[in-house]
């Protein structure tokens, strides 16, 4: 069809199948707008001429760049986007859980999940809860959140499908902590300086940064993650994943770059 093809955040490295997929469209790739240096290195292992690989870093850490300055929480996110659940306070402090199935691991989203669920019920603190992706597993994941839910009636957590992407991040931005498996705590949370609590295998082999700590599906470890994690407070800025400028280096790149469709190996 001789369409020139730029792909974003290819030679990142994760515990899902999405992996497969990344590394089939870099190859299609006539552009690569890299997070990273290290994602950057992958694309030219795999044949990538060097000229054609930009470090941009991460596009949605752009928006949280937009925040700066006034990143707190301004709304009442029960009056602007209810959720279900008796929790209505926020003002001691809060966690936001995002728990995602794991692809690769979809037979054991159902118990992966009430892992979790137990940890934040022991725990008791005010918990705002989002539900997964539409991944394979995620009827797992639901039905235990639902299974969960209706047995025992959690008066400190409240469940929402999705928000505004900068309300999102405010969200985080004012929690003690952000607990699950999903990629903003990788990167986003990096930036914002938020602690996160990372389960299981669904963001390994991403680089991430000092606010993130490490846990298998297990109570007992996600308790004390999370203890440790909210005794820890705020992380320092941190710019792994990009400064808020990559949507500015990838539209001057191709406004300016020589858009070629051959290819060759380099190796």
């Amino acid at each position: 069809m001789n369409i020139p093809v730029a792909h974003i955040q290819g030679g990142e490295v994760t515990g899902s199948i999405d992996e497969k997929v990344r590394h089939a469209v870099t190859k299609l790739a006539d552009l690569h707008f890299v997070s990273t240096r290290c994602a950057g290195e992958r694309v030219e292992k795999m044949g990538e001429e060097p000229r054609k690989v930009f470090v941009t870093g991460c596009p949605s850490i752009d928006i949280a760049a937009g925040l700066t300055g006034h990143a707190k929480l301004n709304f009442n996110p029960f009056e602007r986007y209810g959720g279900v659940g008796d929790l209505h306070e926020l003002e001691n402090g809060y966690l936001v859980v995002m728990q995602h199935p794991v692809t690769t691991e979809h037979e054991l989203a159902r118990q992966h999940v009430m892992e979790t669920l137990e940890a934040i019920y022991e725990i008791n603190m005010p918990t705002l809860w989002f539900w997964p992706n539409v991944d394979a597993g995620s009827d797992g994941t639901s039905n235990g959140i639902r299974s969960f839910r209706e047995k025992y009636r959690p008066e400190n957590i409240s469940f929402f499908k999705n928000m505004e992407p900068s309300d999102f991040l405010r969200l985080l931005f004012s929690s003690k902590c952000l607990v699950g498996n999903s990629s903003v705590g990788i990167r986003e949370c990096s930036f914002l300086g938020v602690p996160v609590v990372n389960i299981g295998t669904r963001q390994v082999g991403r680089e991430r940064g000092a606010n993130v700590v490490d846990v298998d599906y297990t109570k007992e470890d996600i308790i004390a993650a999370i203890r440790q994690q909210t005794r820890n407070g705020r992380f320092a800025v941190d710019k792994l994943y990009g400064d808020g400028n990559a949507g500015v280096r990838i539209s001057r790149v191709l406004a300016e770059a020589p858009l070629e469709i051959r290819k060759r190996l380099t190796y």
